[in-house]
């Protein structure tokens, strides 16, 4: 068969099929009495498998080898193609995401894509201060992708950038995406990106927000569900009252756990049923003295008849500790 009934059959053009022959992939076996190259049927499948092998990613040099190298054993290469396929998806991958994150920022022209490949470059950076400063600056030129400060927030391991990501986070304007997406965080199997995710939440307005920390009292994880009381409660939840309580007792975050106690406790009914539920927690045989102290210290700041009461009854507990710390207490209520 001549070379251009063979490149009509195999889609190999007679250009390739020449490169091949200088290369010593495929020589025709013999040439007709013109002295044109024809092609035996075993030249044929030998093209088919160069092609075969070519459709996985060798190379020329590669599939020479492969065709005429009797010990050549297969498994490491196709290791080999198999790693470099990963790459080249990852790659292409990041570059896709890249591409989507400029385009949701909707730059007016080139200056504004320019703008915001350099800030997703400096969010990426190996520099905390680099970080820090992109997070500070974002959205002041160019509109940020929430999508790109998520990442962001929940991958960074330094506090000081992680602060600024989730205040970047918090005036973008886009609560509700935001919401949704640090809510993903929680499921991680990450301690550090769950916290991360709830510190988010914790930060950001809205209603959104705050259902998503109620439903994070429930969390299986502990520190999670401590960052969603302290927020809720900072908010005036009364849901995160037992939360609070239970993080005063185990002594996790007791202070601020005790001063969010007292922003629901502006409501007068709700003042008094938080100063019973910790007198509860107090006369309670788990409770150890180290707890009962903290507890005693949390009524401080509890208002209404209720807590006084407590700390006029505790000022004469047998505990030389929490008697002292309720005495004090009612001095400075009287004063």
């Amino acid at each position: 068969m001549l070379i251009g009934e063979v490149a009509r059959r195999s889609g190999v053009s007679a250009r390739m099929l020449r490169h091949y022959e200088t290369l010593g992939l495929v020589r025709p076996s013999g040439r007709t009495g013109s002295g044109y190259r024809e092609y035996s049927d075993e030249d044929i499948r030998r093209i088919f498998h160069v092609e075969s092998l070519r459709s996985l990613g060798l190379s020329l040099r590669e599939i020479g080898r492969a065709l005429d190298d009797p010990g050549f054993a297969p498994s490491a290469l196709v290791e080999d193609l198999i790693q470099r396929t990963r790459a080249r998806i990852a790659a292409e991958t990041e570059l896709l995401t890249r591409l989507r994150r400029i385009d949701a920022a909707e730059p007016a022209g080139w200056e504004g894509v320019l703008q915001v490949v350099a800030l997703l470059q400096a969010l990426g950076s190996p520099s905390a201060d680099a970080r820090q400063r992109a997070a500070l600056s974002s959205g002041d030129e160019v509109p940020v992708p929430v999508e790109v400060l998520v990442e962001a927030a929940l991958s960074e391991p330094e506090p000081n950038v992680a602060g600024a990501l989730r205040w970047a986070l918090a005036r973008s304007g886009d609560d509700h995406s935001a919401a949704a997406l640090l809510a993903g965080g929680l499921a991680s199997p990450v301690a550090a990106v769950r916290e991360r995710a709830v510190r988010g939440l914790a930060e950001l307005p809205g209603a959104a927000a705050t259902a998503l920390l109620r439903e994070a009292l429930g969390h299986e994880d502990a520190a999670v569900r401590g960052y969603a009381a302290l927020a809720l409660g900072a908010r005036g939840a009364a849901d995160a009252v037992p939360t609070l309580i239970e993080m005063i007792v185990a002594g996790r975050n007791d202070t601020d756990a005790a001063d969010a106690l007292a922003v629901p406790a502006n409501d007068a009914a709700a003042a008094d049923r938080i100063a019973t539920a910790l007198v509860a927690r107090l006369a309670a045989a788990t409770t150890d003295a180290p707890a009962r102290g903290r507890l005693t210290q949390a009524l401080a700041d509890i208002p209404g008849p209720t807590a006084s009461e407590a700390l006029e009854t505790l000022s004469r507990d047998e505990d030389r500790a929490v008697a002292l710390t309720a005495a004090y207490l009612l001095k400075l209520r009287e004063a």
